[in-house]
This record gives structure tokens, C-alpha cells and sequence, in this order.
């Protein structure tokens, strides 16, 4: 979107083949919604606002910074992972580029916790749970019982780790 707060150019193509599905994309400056041809002009409007909505919060995800991370570190540390203090804090986190067969990366000798770029664009529960494994490897550097019952305090664990498993097979990526 150019300039904030103003509403891109949306281009509406109709399709007699679609029937109930909506999908929107960006195309340089311009929002391009495709819906099924019988949709009213309401229900035109209504998917088109909706669409504008979804890729508004997918381009929040995707940018998320460095200090958006190390801020919901602290969050997650001190919600999930109270009784550990400042030890479940670490020196640095960030978004990184080139891990491609792990989603995150903990050196707790450095205390330095790296996510990968591709959790970046996922649903913010997911990138929490890496996080918070991240976070819990400054306390436990293994995988034993301890780590996964620290881990297992964020609710959404087995959802997260299913989401995680479903798009390593899509990818053909190992999860690590």
C-alpha cells in the first residue's frame, strides 16, 4: 500500500468457474480479489474489505522487526516462564535468512536466539512457539523431559508443532 493509511487501487475479476471461493493478491501498487461471478454487489464489497483486511495482517507478520521479537520474548518469558527471571531473557534475538532446515536457533553460551525468516510470515501463535523454544534452550539446552514440560506451559504447543510438521512435509523440509 502507498502511503499509510490510504486504501490501494482494488481491481475485482469475476469468474463463471469459481463458486465459493475468494482469493486476493497483490500486483505492484494494486489489490487484484477474485470472486465468483454470481456474487452481489454487497457481498462484493463485504469480501472485498475482508480481503484488504487479511493481506493488511499478512504484511504486519511479514514485518515484523528485530525489536517487535526481542519485545515478545519478554512477553512470552515472563508469562510462560516466570520463576527463571532475567536467565529465560536472551542478549539478542532475530530474524535470520539463512536457516533453512530449522525454524529457530538458540547459543545459550551467547545467550543469542535466531527465527528463521519463513516463521515470520506464519500465524503469530506459531512464531510464538518457536520463540518460547527458543527461550526455554536458555534454561534447558537439550530436548529432555524438563524442556518439553516448560514448553508444554504454552497452549497452543501441539497445534504450533502440527502447523510446523504440515508445512515442513508441503516443503519436503526435515524439522529440526
Amino acid at each position: 500500500m502507498s502511503g499509510a493509511g490510504r486504501k490501494p487501487v482494488v481491481e475485482v475479476r469475476r469468474s463463471e468457474r469459481r463458486r465459493r471461493t475468494v482469493s486476493a493478491y497483490r500486483d505492484g501498487e494494486r489489490v487484484v480479489v477474485l470472486i465468483p461471478n454470481q456474487f452481489s454487489r454487497a457481498e462484493e464489497t463485504e469480501w472485498v474489505d475482508r480481503m484488504l483486511a487479511r493481506l493488511a495482517a499478512r504484511d504486519q507478520r511479514i514485518h515484523r522487526s528485530d525489536a517487535d521479537l526481542a519485545q515478545r520474548a519478554r512477553q512470552l518469558a515472563s508469562r510462560y516462564l516466570p520463576e527463571y527471571g532475567d536467565v529465560a531473557i536472551p542478549a539478542s534475538v532475530r530474524w535470520v535468512h539463512n536457516q533453512n532446515g530449522r525454524w529457530g536457533s538458540c547459543t545459550p553460551s551467547d545467550r543469542t536466539i535466531r527465527l528463521s525468516d519463513k516463521v515470520r510470515e506464519m500465524p503469530r501463535w506459531v512464531a510464538d512457539y518457536v520463540l518460547l523454544h527458543e527461550l526455554v534452550h536458555l534454561i534447558v539446552p537439550g530436548h529432555n523431559a524438563r524442556f518439553w514440560e516448560l514448553v508444554g506451559r504454552y497452549p497452543k504447543t501441539e497445534r504450533a508443532r502440527g502447523y510446523l510438521e504440515g508445512i515442513a512435509a508441503a516443503a519436503q523440509i526435515t524439522v529440526g
